[in-house]
């Protein structure tokens, strides 16, 4: 015959036994018991987790009361003559506390009726307003004082990879924020037969029409880049550029103090040669600034450069990229002389270049 109270008192035990691991286990904070080997299983809780992470909540809470909605009416033609308006919608930033608004040119270029739109429900008319069509910037004076302005960021300090946040009017359906990355810097693209923009920041943060003239920020809550294009191929996805916010400043300025901006000018533009454009154009070096196009009558023309010449060095200043060569010939003065070398097929030659004005309005 089975005696049970034997078997109870056994039951007990184990049950005994099972709780007082499972204490043991509590007691160590969640901590895994040693292997007989002598080595431990170290769970999340002993991980070394920063715990000082970014709050994006607040840096977007930080910054989104300073970025504003722009609407407009804008005025086309077709091919038959017939003009017709319509309503378009950017986004802008507030850079002066005093009512000035950056924005993009193309968003308020032919315009009428430019309405800002504040996120605390205020509305402002444009009293004014100073345009860049070149490096695609423009500056919005409204009737307004104490407002929130944004915290301008060094954009050279930017690496690939590191998290941005893009804000903007998106669809024109008020403000709406994206994350994403840095996905490459000093990027170069062309708008136009005759207009290249240099030193972008290109991100894989959504960007959708409306959200030309925002902000693109980095986790610290500053402005390091104004939204200004994506590109929008069938297949393409993630992305968008933006405008930065090193080379944009001293634009912005220009605008703001003197309504007008002056820009250095040789009539090049630029394609920063690496491995793969040196192969497609059979180039010599391997590194550079090949120049694409030399316009008619300019000084670049004048000095004999040549489109397929790749640019080495500006006044004894090493250039790898085409951000570099526009860079230097920017920050030139009007009239400077500039000594130029460059690499034609195996040959290296040395030119002086005399800046101009750019005639482009």
């Amino acid at each position: 015959m089975v005696d049970t109270r034997k078997i109870f008192k056994k039951m007990l035990l184990c049950l005994i036994g099972i709780t007082i691991i499972l204490v043991m286990v509590s007691c160590n904070g969640g901590s895994s018991i040693s292997s007989p080997a002598g080595t431990a299983t170290t769970t999340s809780t002993q991980q070394n987790i920063p715990v000082d992470l970014p709050d994006e909540v607040s840096v977007i809470a930080k910054v989104k009361p300073s970025v504003v909605a722009i609407n407009d009416q804008m005025t086309t033609t077709d091919f038959f003559g017939r003009t017709t308006t319509q309503a378009a919608a950017g986004s802008g930033w507030i850079w002066d506390p005093n009512g000035l608004i950056v924005t993009n040119d193309h968003v308020v270029s032919g315009a009428q009726n430019i309405v800002v739109s504040l996120e605390d429900g205020r509305i402002f008319k444009a009293v004014s307003v100073t345009t860049d069509p070149i490096n695609d910037l423009a500056v919005i004076k409204i009737d307004a004082t104490g407002l929130p302005a944004v915290t301008i960021g060094d954009s050279s300090q930017l690496q690939l990879g590191m998290r941005v946040i893009a804000i903007g009017n998106a669809l024109g359906e008020g403000i709406r924020v994206t994350g994403g990355l840095v996905s490459n810097l000093g990027t170069s693209i062309s708008i136009s037969a005759s207009q290249t923009l240099y030193n972008l920041v290109e991100t894989d943060a959504a960007i959708n029409p409306g959200n030309s003239g925002g902000v693109l920020v980095n986790i610290a809550g500053e402005v390091v880049g104004i939204v200004n294009a994506k590109v929008s191929a069938l297949g393409v996805e993630g992305m968008g550029y933006a405008i930065s916010t090193n080379s944009a400043l001293p634009i912005i300025k220009q605008l703001a103090s003197q309504g007008h901006v002056v820009i250095t000018w040789i009539g090049t533009v630029f394609q920063t040669v690496d491995p793969g454009v040196a192969m497609v154009y059979g180039l010599s070096v391997q590194e550079g600034a090949l120049i694409i196009d030399v316009a008619s009558n300019s000084p670049g023309s004048a000095a004999g450069l040549q489109a397929g010449d790749v640019i080495l060095t500006i006044d004894g200043k090493k250039v790898v990229t085409a951000s570099q060569a526009a860079n230097v010939i920017l920050s030139s003065q009007i009239g400077q002389k500039l000594e130029i070398t460059y690499q034609r097929n195996t040959e290296k030659a040395t030119v002086s270049v005399t800046t101009v004005k750019n005639p482009t309005p």
